[in-house]
């Protein structure tokens, strides 16, 4: 049988993964203002859009939440 459908403790390490995901973007995009080395840069921006498309695919996942009626 499969579930199409989020158990409560699935919800909240999606919540604390989406938290990480989030702090780790604003960190490294926060960094990028302030490092000289441009490769060090290129590194932080890759970083910022590997987190934004995380951050999409784990929004995607919220559908599979439980609807509170």
């Amino acid at each position: 049988m499969v579930n199409d459908f989020l158990a409560p403790n699935e919800m909240m390490q999606l919540h604390e993964m989406l938290n990480l995901k989030t702090i780790n973007m604003t960190s490294s995009k926060m960094m990028e203002g302030v490092v000289f080395d441009q490769d060090l840069k290129a590194l932080l921006e890759r970083d910022v859009q590997q987190d934004i498309q995380s951050i999409g695919e784990l929004q995607k996942l919220y559908s599979k939440a439980p609807k509170i009626r």
